[in-house]
């Protein structure tokens, strides 16, 4: 039997597998398996006029897909409340986080910059998709390369050198660590669809590589204590460290010689 606050799975990159590049048609993407959850990332950039109100910033556009093909739990139509919930909480983790400086993303204040468009879609469900999520946005955006892109001072035109491009710059490297709770005296991470249908509820702690807690999701259930909830977050920095060495092995060994 589990000892409470015990990790149910301690060896990360033998139990889980990540892919990057693999979506040729993408500025970005990324595939990410955890347990038997898969999600791939793709990210597709667009140049568009900044915002009146924020004129020297750009913008990134998530959005998370459960589609019917992936679990028999989803059914085909509009986005369903997991779905949403799982793209608000992206959207947060990316403004919490401030993983990419979104000044970063204009071009020309006040007139043109890049729109980020994430789209994660889930390929096969088993539940924890927010861990999966994060961790397949944060590897698709160390995965972009944006060309290079002036205006033209006479015409005012933009102009794009296709040959000359530039990785995004990733300021911050957030990573989700979900755990199941069961009445308060067990918690199990990275919990399976059935290990959450059976959970009295769930939380789930982001951090990054500075040991920041950038934020902490909880949807109701079972409450937690604060020394449960500072164990929970001692467990997601250590998940971290695990999670950020795989990424950047697997950058490193996409990069051209």
């Amino acid at each position: 039997m589990l000892r409470p606050f015990e990790w149910k799975r301690t060896d990360f990159t033998k139990q889980h597998f990540l892919s990057s590049g693999s979506i040729t048609t993408a500025d970005g993407s990324a595939l990410v398996k955890l347990g038997n959850t898969t999600v791939i990332c793709g990210v597709k950039a667009e140049l568009a006029a900044p915002a009146v109100d924020s004129a020297n910033k750009g913008y990134i556009v998530p959005n998370v897909e459960l589609p019917s093909l992936c679990s028999t739990r989803f059914r085909s139509g509009p986005p369903g409340e997991e779905a949403q919930a799982a793209s608000q909480f992206i959207a947060d983790v990316i403004e919490n986080s401030q993983i990419i400086a979104k000044e970063d993303l204009c071009i020309a204040e006040g007139k043109l910059a890049w729109v980020l468009y994430c789209d994660i879609i889930c390929l096969d469900y088993d539940g924890n998709i927010l861990d999966a999520s994060t961790f397949a946005l944060l590897a698709a955006l160390k995965n972009v390369q944006l060309p290079s892109v002036t205006i033209n001072e006479e015409t005012g035109l933009s102009e794009v050198n296709l040959k000359q491009k530039n990785p995004l710059v990733i300021r911050k490297h957030p990573v989700a660590t979900s755990f199941a709770i069961f009445d308060d005296t067990l918690l199990i991470v990275d919990p399976t669809a059935e290990e959450e249908d059976l959970a009295t509820g769930t939380v789930t702690v982001v951090t990054d590589e500075d040991d920041r807690l950038c934020s902490v999701h909880k949807p109701g259930g079972s409450p937690l204590t604060g020394a449960k909830l500072q164990d929970c977050i001692s467990r997601a920095i250590t998940r971290h460290k695990e999670v950020k060495k795989l990424i950047d092995k697997v950058i490193k060994s996409i990069k051209p010689k």
